[in-house]
């Protein structure tokens, strides 16, 4: 039986240290980095929310109280209230709450966990025959329903989305010492790298295992595409990952630019 978009569940890696953005990291887990005033993992579940793709897994690690404590005050820190100081219990919230529908599911996957320990970890909330995963650092305008459909017509263990970012530096196509062509940060033009949005079945929770050494990227998918298990879905437009304060900078010009082009809800 074939799972209804709106039960498929989207797994998001939270847990990692984030060492290369040491000035932010130090205080807070990176998906909780803000982007035009909210936490980037917010971009991300509510560009997966405008997809229809609603319940959350979050795979919690270094710094997973801020996360845990982000969600369990959502509602307070989201909307106005009133609250009768004589009777605390008697809470009122008012207004609409856009992500009412949303469901979070909080696990702390370990401290040191690596990525495929901390999928395998949240294995007993995966009940769905397909499932979701991206990275908590991500935003792209990938066709997440288009990639699920792909997924489910090739039949196989996993997609990777796969994407060709834009360099750091500027290219240089020469021929001797004369320089053909100056390029200053084009997109890369050959081979794709792992943009995450993985659509995986049930099956990808077999190559995982219980070992904070467990590296999802290394030894799992390499077995799944030695398998003839992975497919990749080529996405060719936007996409980003916040690595650095740069990168930060970049999805704020975005948004500020009004372009912002993971925004897919009102």
């Amino acid at each position: 039986m074939t799972t209804k978009t709106s039960d498929i569940p989207v797994v998001i890696l939270c847990g990692g240290r984030g060492t290369r953005f040491r000035e932010k990291t130090e205080f807070l887990p990176k998906p909780m980095i803000e982007v035009a005033g909210r936490p980037i993992l917010w971009h991300i579940m509510s560009f997966y929310a405008g997809h229809g793709f609603k319940k959350f897994v979050l795979c919690l690690g270094y710094k997973a109280d801020v996360i845990k404590r982000y969600f369990l005050d959502y509602a307070a820190l989201e909307r106005d209230f009133t609250v009768d100081l004589s009777h605390p219990e008697k809470l009122q919230f008012h207004g609409a709450d856009a992500q009412r529908d949303w469901t979070v599911t909080c696990v702390d996957t370990g401290l040191d966990a690596m990525t495929g320990a901390r999928l395998f970890r949240v294995g007993k909330y995966l009940t769905a025959d397909t499932f979701l995963l991206t990275y908590g650092d991500g935003l792209s305008d990938v066709d997440v329903p288009a990639s699920v459909a792909f997924h489910r017509q090739h039949g196989k263990v996993a997609t990777v989305t796969g994407v060709r970012p834009q360099s750091r530096f500027g290219e240089l196509i020469v021929d001797g010492h004369k320089v053909q062509k100056f390029s200053e940060k084009p997109n890369v033009e050959q081979g794709f790298i792992n943009g995450g949005f993985f659509v995986f079945s049930r099956k990808m929770l077999d190559y995982v295992r219980d070992d904070d050494g467990c590296i999802l990227e290394r030894d799992p998918l390499e077995r799944v595409a030695a398998d003839g298990q992975l497919m990749i879905h080529e996405h060719h437009g936007f996409w980003q990952c916040m690595d650095t304060y740069r990168d930060l900078e970049r999805l704020e010009a975005e948004w500020n630019g009004g372009k912002a082009p993971w925004v897919n809800w009102k």
